[in-house]
């Protein structure tokens, strides 16, 4: 804020806020002009409203007197927080434990009162309301929860949306769990007498709620993983935002299990079969209304059937190459290789590291009508008409191999295998290239000449290497600063950085900056994620050392002549334009050579 608040005992009012008080507040305050407050009551006299002083005030774009910066609603209830001496809080659903939001107060009575529980500890209930001027409803909260009551500001329109949607999930949380007992699925099981032994049915409501509710959150929250996790007293929901997992609900074994069937019934599984893994997949629509796809992966646990959802939004998983964190350099090398008639583009990297993505997004681009592009993955991770996809089957022995050799016949122009494995893949890969077509394929390597050493491990011929491949890239992915708390970091000396980039005569004014945390990001200082690229072109010179010189060192040498950026360089680099920091790139990149 501009100015902060004069806060006294006169000046705070007994009963609901008004939205003309609150206009007059900000210009006392200098917050905003005297000529905005004119006119702001002039438009909001016009018509009456049974929107919350907050959210009307909030559609009428007032601007700041200091800076010209329009008063959302977040800023004004910051403002109204520091006026009636509270703090303010932007809710984060991960942070509040819905069941004891519920066992708090019922859902009637939060809607009636506008308040909403969103921490609950030993000695006080955190209670979220927009309006603080209004206090009949304490005394009976503190007698009924025999906890003190703290009050936040936050803003109503969250208020409102997570009343409904907390006490909707804790219902159907209550619901399933009366449907069922102890499941038996634990391999280290207690045995209680006289408790039901009666399973949950997948299709009861209460269920079918949670787990609906469970996608719509996932999706909200960016995850692109889900996990259910039994444990041995109760189940466990995480997700995985930005690569790390946050702990988000807990419920009871037999609504896990619940779950878990019904998920398994939507992705056509076998939901007796709980000694196996198995995989699936479902297709459901996001909140915008967008088609995503998630693969679905279980694996037996000692307490149960653990369940992996992964999330492919069609936002994140087709992107141009701006998007994809390519730097310019790297960006028109890509362009140009990709753009070649035939031969093999190998990408490589650890498991989670955005190789899928890359080549979805490429092969997106290079499917026109005038070429045929047909994948065979293992699984498909994501259906995209524009491609001919082929799922490998190895228990009716149709491998890579046996794939590729079945497109070879189907007159493709472009070809991608999900990945290269053992020598029988490699060597079909060769033969595809050696005839005239464009294949793109994965490796796990930790930088892109060990992909170079990895095939001639498997048994292909350094002179077939050199006939047939054309480029590698290798990636990482590290989380981005969110832009809105990050910090200038005068602790990391910008010496560090040049040291990095001089051998490369790259210079430039750089800022690094650090992690702080807000709202937005949830104090993690993060909001995001992007990729760092290392990408060697197969020249002459190269096809040399790979024939006289095929150690590591001598091809990353002659690779870095050719014009090659390693992981670590292309970090600094991100790290200097202030988009990352240096402890993410030291944890996701090799070291240089």
């Amino acid at each position: 804020m501009s100015a902060q608040p004069k806060i006294s005992a006169r000046t705070l009012p007994r009963g609901p806020l008004h939205w003309q008080m609150l206009v007059e507040w900000l210009s006392e305050d200098g917050v905003i002009s005297a000529e905005e407050a004119r006119r702001t009551i002039a438009r909001c006299s016009q018509a009456e409203s049974v929107q919350h002083p907050l959210v009307r005030l909030a559609s009428v774009s007032m601007t700041r007197a200091a800076d010209g910066k329009p008063l959302d609603i977040e800023a004004l209830c910051q403002y109204l927080a520091q006026r009636a001496g509270m703090d303010y809080l932007r809710i984060d659903p991960l942070k509040v434990d819905v069941a004891k939001v519920a066992d708090t107060m019922s859902a009637g009575y939060a809607e009636r009162h506008k308040v909403l529980p969103v921490q609950v500890t030993p000695n006080e209930v955190v209670v979220a309301t927009a309006e603080p001027f209004v206090s009949d409803w304490i005394e009976e909260v503190e007698r009924q929860a025999r906890r003190s009551v703290r009050r936040v500001i936050a803003s109503p329109q969250e208020i409102h949306r997570y009343t409904a949607e907390f006490f909707a999930l804790a219902k159907s949380v209550r619901q399933a769990q009366k449907s069922g007992g102890n499941t038996g699925a634990s391999f280290e099981q207690l045995v209680e007498l006289g408790k039901s032994n009666k399973q949950l049915d997948a299709n009861d409501q209460g269920v079918v709620q949670v787990v609906d509710w469970l996608w719509q959150y996932a999706f909200d929250q960016r995850a692109s993983d889900i996990h259910l996790e039994p444990r041995r007293e109760q189940g466990v929901i995480r997700f995985r935002i930005d690569g790390i997992l946050h702990p988000v609900y807990q419920m009871p074994i037999t609504v896990i299990t619940a779950m878990t069937a019904r998920i398994k019934l939507l992705g056509r599984m076998d939901v007796v079969e709980r000694r196996r893994p198995q995989d699936g997949r479902i297709k459901t629509r996001n909140p915008r209304g967008d088609e995503v796809e998630m693969r679905l992966s279980t694996l037996p646990t000692a307490f149960g059937e653990k369940m992996v959802m992964r999330i492919f939004d069609p936002d994140t998983a087709v992107k141009d190459l701006d998007a994809l964190g390519f730097s310019p350099h790297d960006a028109q090398r890509w362009e140009q290789l990709v753009k070649r008639p035939h031969g093999i583009v190998l990408v490589t990297g650890p498991t989670g590291a955005g190789k899928t993505t890359t080549l979805y997004s490429t092969l997106k681009r290079l499917a026109t009508e005038e070429v045929n592009v047909s994948t065979v993955e293992d699984p498909i991770e994501m259906i995209e008409p524009a491609f001919n996809q082929t799922q490998v089957q190895v228990q009716l022995d149709f491998g890579f191999p046996e794939g590729l050799r079945a497109l070879m016949r189907q007159d493709p122009d472009i070809i991608m295998v999900g990945e290269i494995r053992d020598l029988q893949t490699a060597d079909m890969a060769v033969q595809a290239a050696l005839t005239g077509h464009l294949v793109f394929s994965s490796l796990h390597t930790n930088d892109a000449p060990s992909a170079i050493a990895r095939l001639m491990e498997l048994g292909i011929p350094p002179y077939l290497i050199n006939a047939t491949m054309i480029g590698v890239l290798a990636q990482r992915l590290v989380r981005t600063l969110c832009r809105q708390c990050k910090q200038p970091d005068d602790t990391t000396p910008r010496s560090a950085l040049d040291e990095i980039v001089k051998p490369w005569k790259i210079s430039g004014n750089w800022q690094p900056y650090k992690p702080v945390g807000c709202v937005d990001c949830r104090m993690t200082g993060f909001l995001g994620r992007m990729g760092l690229y290392e990408l060697l072109t197969v020249t002459e010179g190269f096809k040399d050392k790979v024939t006289r010189e095929p150690g590591i060192l001598p091809l990353k040498r002659q690779a870095v002549a050719d014009g090659m950026r390693p992981l670590r360089l292309a970090g600094a680099l991100r790290v200097a334009e202030g988009l990352t920091t240096v402890e993410e790139v030291l944890s996701a990149t090799p070291p240089l050579e």
